[in-house]
């Protein structure tokens, strides 16, 4: 195969005996960002101006973008495996930083338990403990069952809304994500497999083992993804602050207008988490403040809502 790729290309890798396409942008001490649902590296176009100074690394996950199909669906943790094997084929030995969205927190999540010594600091933004967490909106979760979005402007146009609130409610930043996020849609094997290996996860029993610092980024109007999760996750890692951004919803990183790209270049660039204030003014959550979360949700009477309740318990007992 083909070597690393240099600075502002792409290539393709073999990763694990699978084709993933690479794309690395700048310079600088490096950033890896991993992906949300079904999306390709040029969801990342908006980051990468707005971190110019940095090394910035992304990846399509397989059966997205440009990656090979896999045979079947990967667990969470083989994914997290093969991030490890890339930063391994990029040179990068000493610690960087890691930027999970949405689908790409969930597998955040997974390296920091697997390989927490190649994470210096973490965003997990948009995103959900998975199981024992609380899910979106039922037209939400609907849309999101099949990846049309992805192959029609029009239903793109349409649905994004309805998916992701907050910023996607206004027409001309549809209009100039569109094109991006439709340039290479996923297989439908490739997606539904993401959707499986999202259904079938959770760090609900072992949030509270990842001590890398943490920061939990959420829109407040994100209907795919309801802040409260963000809420959950932050009380249950021991060195996460929160930031639960007004107006912003599911795409929040996409936003290069929006306040989700400052607060996580301040807390990335920050030279000790006492000068980020991003950090220093995010919440420290505890217990009363999930309580009031998950009443606030209006989500807990529903049968999903119950099931994840009961799987919190569970988790907390460590029997699951």
């Amino acid at each position: 195969m083909t070597a690393a790729p240099a600075p502002d290309q792409e290539c393709d890798l073999e990763i694990a005996g699978m084709r993933l396409r690479v794309r690395e942008t700048g310079h600088g001490d490096p950033i890896l960002l991993l992906n949300g649902l079904g999306t390709h590296t040029a969801m990342w176009r908006p980051f990468e101006r707005a971190l110019p100074d940095r090394r910035i690394i992304s990846f399509d996950a397989p059966g997205t973008g440009h990656s090979e199909l896999p045979i079947g669906p990967l667990p969470m943790a083989s994914l997290a495996a093969m991030v490890e094997t890339l930063l391994d084929r990029l040179g990068e030995q000493e610690r960087v930083d890691v930027v999970g969205y949405s689908f790409g927190g969930a597998l955040a999540q997974q390296l920091a338990r697997q390989a927490p010594q190649r994470i210096r600091r973490l965003v997990l933004a948009a995103t959900t403990p998975g199981w024992g967490g609380i899910p979106g909106r039922t037209s939400s979760l609907m849309l999101m069952l099949t990846p049309l979005r992805y192959w029609s402007a029009t239903f793109y146009s349409l649905t994004i809304p309805w998916i992701a609130g907050g910023q996607a409610h206004d027409p001309e930043f549809v209009r100039r994500h569109r094109r991006d996020r439709l340039a290479a849609p996923p297989s439908l094997l490739g997606y539904t497999g993401q959707l499986y290996t999202m259904s079938s996860w959770s760090s609900a029993r072992w949030l509270p083992e990842l001590n890398v610092p943490t920061l939990v980024l959420c829109g407040a109007d994100d209907p795919l993804t309801p802040p409260v999760n963000s809420v959950l996750i932050a009380a249950r890692m021991p060195d996460a602050r929160l930031q639960m951004l007004e107006g912003e919803g599911h795409l929040l990183l996409l936003d290069a207008h929006g306040n989700a790209l400052p607060t996580v270049r301040d807390f990335l660039d920050a030279p000790s988490l006492e000068d980020s204030e991003a950090w220093t003014t995010g919440r420290i959550v505890d217990e009363d403040e999930v309580a009031e979360a998950l009443r606030e949700s209006g989500r807990g009477g529903e049968p999903w809502g119950t099931m994840s309740s009961l799987y919190r318990r569970l988790a907390a007992a460590r029997l699951v």
